[in-house]
């Protein structure tokens, strides 16, 4: 059964950094794998994506130089890692998999969710 499960969120002060990961099940392994977070108040919204093979990847704007994804499928991870963080990362951090290209935004295309961590930035 395919399965999605999320760790490495907590609290951090604005500037600093924050690493997500994401276990997936074997079957997941040939998905482009992502990242949504939903704010308080706010839809879900892409934050990143990466290929099957790890060779391409996609940020939405707001995150391009601070937000590194990176997987490893020998171990059936991915990562997020977040640098100069900032207020406005604030949210639950959602992984997701689908079989979509990486440059897919829509929620709505990715076919499983793991349960979501959440992560503040402290002003």
């Amino acid at each position: 059964q395919e399965r999605l499960v999320e760790t490495g969120g907590g609290l951090v002060q604005a500037g600093g950094s924050l690493r997500l990961s994401c276990a997936a099940s074997d079957t997941l392994r040939t998905y482009t794998m992502g990242w949504f977070r939903r704010a308080p108040g706010n839809e879900r919204e892409f934050v990143a994506a990466i290929s099957w093979t790890g060779d391409n990847t996609h940020y939405t704007d707001s995150v391009k130089g601070r937000f590194t994804i990176s997987r490893d499928n020998a171990k059936n991870t991915m990562n997020l890692q977040m640098n100069s963080m900032k207020p406005e990362d604030t949210g639950v951090y959602y992984c997701a998999a689908g079989g979509v290209s990486p440059t897919t935004t829509r929620a709505y295309e990715y076919d499983y969710w793991g349960q979501g961590t959440q992560v503040t930035v402290s002003s």
